[in-house]
């Protein structure tokens, strides 16, 4: 190998440059080359490059509606070779997507042999696809001959190519657009053309319309697939007034009867851009997890139109409540974005509203007009310059065969014979001898005429902004009436409701699976939940130095109250629990408790419970159980304690009409409830007065039914209301000692 040249000592043709200034110049220019060649549509013709180059490829092929399909591997052949130099993949990508009825409203692109499908399902190789062009991608190249659009020189300068198609179709709002260029995106769903006609009839009359007076018009997206709008009037007015938002868009379904009793519901519609395969498996996987509990059975019974087939697990469900956790799970309900962000004239990226693309796309059509108005106008100039010479001719035709048999030069003569132009004497010259007959002479007066009216018809139309508006809107009202909504491919897909408004809560319980379960809380906090209903919890292993604090019955759907020492309460979801396996974790992993308290009880929620609440001290009053529900850790507040006092009881109210409370003095007090307050929060009454000590248990019971307890040996003893006068008294007494037999533990339940 021979020795690395050396870099000249006086720098040579070196040149520094700064990589700062060079990364953010190129950088810059990639961006630039992304947003306006790659990602973001035009809003005019509302088409990216590599699309109006693929429709302009197609009409170089004369590939017209009524003309016979071309392989799609030469279509893509000629683009990539004449117009865009990019992967042939890319490029039929773009253009299956443009044949594709799923994926665009209106296909530009009339495809035959596999173009794909709605599950996923790739289109077959170019090689074995056809394609010609549809009327609305005629519609978008309407004029393009007659100098309606400027044109530009190729990748290689062999060419030509327009800039933007003449575009007589609303096509950026009819048929959306996607693509995510450097830092920034575009997303516009699908509209129904003739309500974006409507819509642009209406700024043609009223240019300061609203966006409330064009949503009269146009009522929302309409997607291909159809599918359900399910946002409130406010939020697409929002989204159209600004040019960001979103839409959520719902499965259409259907509750079908399959006798005796039985139903299944029937999705006929699903959200736009959604893989049917690809939902289904999404389904299946969280059936097989137990996350849809009320589903037995999802199957796919499509053939040309959609048909998904989903079995409830009983007859008993509530087929909205079914379907509203599917759309809670799945993509059975997608939201679509809207961010109309489009290279306005071309040039600017700009997120516009309805109103702007809307008057953009109309401002164009008017500047189509008037370019091919001017053209047909020097048209007709020039063809009148020549016809008037043939009508000269004619009146003096003979003179013309003479000066034509005689002259040696005809051409001279016959301009200063006659005063002819360069034009004039040429055309003559060129004119065939089978033109010299006399029908001829009426026909050329006939055509002379009827180009001096048109003549003055563009020059009027030229000359009138409001001539040029009525031309605008004939035109309009022309595509408006081709795709009407009483045509099979103009009649609106997508409608809209409001979503059901089903209460949280149900729906929370539909994704759960419904089990019993044991609620298990030892004395050192370890929580855990047992699958079953447990008849003998004193039976479960503790770690070393702790036992059972606390055990009761559940379901997996219930919701579990439990009450700290410090007077708040916390909600835990019985489905959430730790599993009994091992010896349970930590209920303060699970809330946010202070170290110095401790739990005191807990209980399955009951939002139509009652329960009275008793702090340590013999304060109290009653509370809903709806009031002690949170939504977060923290908890919530419910009994105001203070110094070194504790709660200590949630006595469940039910039936009851009286208070039995015993202090640690063995004195117990019997009371009406009448007289404790029902409370959302706070210390509460005094329930028992006490010298020394505080509240060793109480009880809510029905005065008529007697108060009954049970001693340590598992006897019951009850006390009618005869017996019980000695200790029936006032809330906030002292009460008297308790009735011979009752349990030295100084509880209810010995």
């Amino acid at each position: 190998m021979g020795k690395a040249a050396e870099p000249p000592m006086d720098g040579g043709d070196i040149e520094p440059i700064d990589l700062k200034a060079a990364l953010e110049e190129r950088y810059l220019a990639y961006a630039l080359s992304t947003i306006m060649g790659r990602a973001l549509p035009d809003v005019r013709d509302g088409l990216k490059p590599v699309h109006r180059r693929i429709v302009h490829a197609m009409r170089v092929l004369r590939l017209d509606p009524g003309q016979g399909y071309k392989k799609c591997a030469r279509i893509v052949g000629d683009v990539m070779g004449k117009f865009h130099p990019h992967g042939d993949a890319a490029i039929y990508d773009a253009m299956v997507r443009l044949a594709q009825d799923f994926s665009v409203r209106y296909p530009l692109i009339d495809g035959q042999g596999n173009f794909g499908n709605v599950d996923g399902d790739s289109a077959a190789a170019m090689r074995y696809t056809e394609a010609r062009m549809t009327d609305v991608a005629m519609l978008l190249l309407r004029g393009i001959d007659e100098d309606a659009v400027d044109f530009r020189p190729t990748y290689n300068e062999e060419d030509e190519e327009p800039v933007v198609l003449p575009g007589a179709f609303p096509n950026l709002l009819a048929n959306g657009s996607s693509g995510i260029a450097v830092g920034m995106a575009t997303s516009i769903p699908p509209h129904n053309a003739a309500e974006l006609c409507d819509a642009a009839l209406k700024l043609i009359e009223t240019p300061d319309a609203t966006t409330d007076q064009l949503l009269r018009f146009v009522q929302g997206p309409d997607f291909p697939t159809g599918g359900v709008v399910v946002d409130s009037q406010a939020a697409i007015r929002e989204a159209y007034e600004t040019g960001r938002g979103g839409f959520r868009v719902r499965a259409r379904w259907e509750k079908e009867d399959v006798g005796r009793g039985n139903w299944v519901v029937v999705v006929t519609e699903i959200p736009y851009q959604v893989q049917k395969s690809k939902l289904i498996e999404k389904i299946a996987e969280l059936l097989q997890a137990r996350k849809l509990p009320l589903l037995a059975d999802i199957r796919d019974e499509s053939a040309e139109d959609v048909r998904v087939v989903i079995e409830p697990r009983s007859r008993t469900v509530d087929p909205e409540i079914l379907m509203e956790s599917l759309f809670r799970l799945t993509d059975f309900e997608t939201r679509i974005p809207l961010n109309m962000n489009v290279l306005s004239g071309g040039k600017v990226p700009k997120v516009l509203s309805l109103k702007e693309a809307l008057s953009e796309w109309l401002a164009h059509q008017r500047e189509v007009l008037v370019r091919r108005a001017r053209h047909r106008l020097a048209q007709i100039e020039r063809r009148l310059e020549i016809v008037a010479g043939y009508l000269v001719a004619f009146l003096n035709i003979d003179e013309v065969i003479r000066i034509i048999r005689e002259e040696d030069e005809p051409k001279a003569v016959m301009m200063r014979r006659f005063e002819l132009t360069d034009v004039q004497a040429e055309a003559i010259l060129n004119m065939r001898l089978r033109s010299l007959r006399k029908l001829e002479e009426f026909e050329l007066k006939r055509e002379f005429d009827a180009l001096t009216v048109e003549k003055a018809e563009k020059e009027a139309l030229l000359g009138s902004d409001e001539q040029q508006w009525s031309a605008i809107a004939a035109e309009v009202r022309e595509v408006r009436e081709t795709f009407s909504k009483k045509t099979r491919l103009g009649k609106r897909r997508t409608m809209f409701a409001d979503a059901p408004n089903h209460a949280l809560d149900d729906i929370q319980t539909a994704l759960i699976e419904k089990e019993p379960v044991t609620v298990v809380l030892s004395q050192k906090g370890f929580l855990r939940g047992m699958k079953g209903h447990l008849t003998d919890p004193a039976a479960l292993s503790f770690r070393e130095g702790d036992g059972l604090k606390l055990a009761f019955h559940a379901m997996t759907t219930d919701k579990l109250i439990f009450l700290s020492t410090g007077g708040r309460a916390f909600t835990l979801s019985a489905d959430k629990l730790p599993g009994g396996r091992g010896q349970g974790e930590p209920i303060r992993l699970a809330v946010e408790m202070d170290d110095d308290q401790d739990i005191a009880t807990g209980f399955v929620a009951d939002p139509e419970r009652l329960r009275l609440l008793v702090a340590s001290d013999g304060n109290g009053f009653v509370a809903s159980e709806a009031e002690m529900l949170s939504a977060t850790r923290k908890g919530k507040q419910l009994v105001n304690i203070s110094g070194k006092q504790a709660l200590r009881f949630a006595v469940p109210v039910g039936e009851g009409n009286f208070v039995a409370i015993v202090g640690e003095n063995r004195k117990l007090l019997v009371f009406p409830l009448s007289q404790v307050p029902q409370m959302a929060r706070g210390k509460g009454v005094r329930l028992q007065r006490y010298k020394d000590g505080g509240v060793s248990d109480v009880t809510v019971f029905k005065m008529a039914d007697g108060l009954s307890w049970t001693d340590s040996a598992g006897r019951s003893f009850t006390r009618a209301e005869a017996e019980l006068l000695e200790w029936r008294g006032d809330r906030a007494q002292a009460g008297r000692l308790v009735p011979k037999g009752f349990p030295k533990s100084n509880k209810f339940v010995g």
